[in-house]
């Protein structure tokens, strides 16, 4: 149940103000379709966060407890910092595909492409490895994806008007920062 919750909690606090949920805004506010906005993140995250589940797996069988440990948490450190960065987002959106399936397809892609060497995957590949607890951490991550942007896509613009990015950014970066320390010192 650890890996669970751990996975969906820090997935949620690291996914506010990340590129895909700003992504999921921006394709809410320009096509009003979320029914296929949110099945298509939902595809690109079980599939994304599945490769990644498994690749930290197979991580964990080639690393000893302090190895894992300690990459780990300095990894998490690393996120704490690179959660301080806001992302960048190219806005293009291509308003003319407003299909049920054309939006679906087309929103599953970004958000896989998107997701591909992003700290939530990262985090879902090592917290793989930290718990041995592939599908656990697997829902836990899906879960936590979906928590953080369906409202996104629900409120598509009024939500980006109305939330302090910048103090979430920083909420996420001591969210990581604390977590890799719990690593490295309760370990």
């Amino acid at each position: 149940m650890d890996a669970f919750l751990v996975s969906t909690g820090l997935v949620i606090v690291a996914e506010i103000g990340d590129k895909t949920m700003l992504l999921a805004i921006v394709l809410a506010a320009a096509w009003r379709r979320p029914a296929p906005i949110i099945l298509g993140i939902f595809a690109a995250t079980v599939l994304n966060h599945a490769f990644a589940a498994v690749a930290g797996a197979v991580l964990a069988r080639f690393m000893d407890g302090d190895h894992l440990r300690w990459a780990v948490g300095l990894a998490f450190l690393g996120f704490g910092a690179w959660a301080l960065i806001p992302d960048k987002l190219d806005e293009r959106t291509d308003a003319d595909e407003k299909t049920f399936v054309g939006v679906f397809l087309t929103t599953a892609a970004a958000f896989f492409v998107l997701e591909i060497g992003d700290k939530t995957q990262i985090a879902t590949a090592l917290l793989a490895a930290r718990f041995e607890a592939l599908v656990p951490v697997l829902l836990g991550s899906t879960l936590g994806m979906m928590i953080a942007n369906v409202p996104a896509v629900l409120l598509g613009e009024a939500l980006a008007k109305r939330l302090p990015l910048k103090w979430i950014r920083l909420a996420a970066a001591l969210g990581f920062i604390a977590t890799g320390l719990w690593m490295l010192i309760a370990g």
